[in-house]
Formats: structure tokens, sequence, C-alpha cells
């Protein structure tokens, strides 16, 4: 099972207001891309001795 980063709903809500759908497979790509980012702010952090992703990391 997969673990998911962010809320369908959330998304979903987003994209109602902006006058528009999604479909699942957006949100899913949306998910894996959340992934990508934190993994790169995370290796940042390590790069910059601290334990913790900061803003600036992104």
């Amino acid at each position: 099972m997969a673990v998911n980063y962010i809320h369908k709903s959330k998304i979903q809500q987003l994209a109602k207001e902006l006058g528009l759908r999604i479909s699942a497979d957006a949100i899913t790509a949306a998910d894996e891309k959340v992934k990508e980012v934190l993994k790169e702010a995370g290796e940042r952090a390590k790069k910059n001795n601290r334990k913790t992703i900061m803003a600036q990391d992104m």
C-alpha cells in the first residue's frame, strides 16, 4: 500500500476553488512530487548539518 503525503480531499477542494476538477492520476503525481521535493530538501538539510528541513531547503 502506498503512503500518501497529501490529502486527496484538500487537493480536490483547491481544484474546485479554481473551477477545475482533478484526475486520480494527477493526485498521485502531485503526491510523488511532494515526496521528491521533501527528499531533496532532506538531503540539503543533511549537507548543512541539520536534522530539520527548513523552507530554504526547498
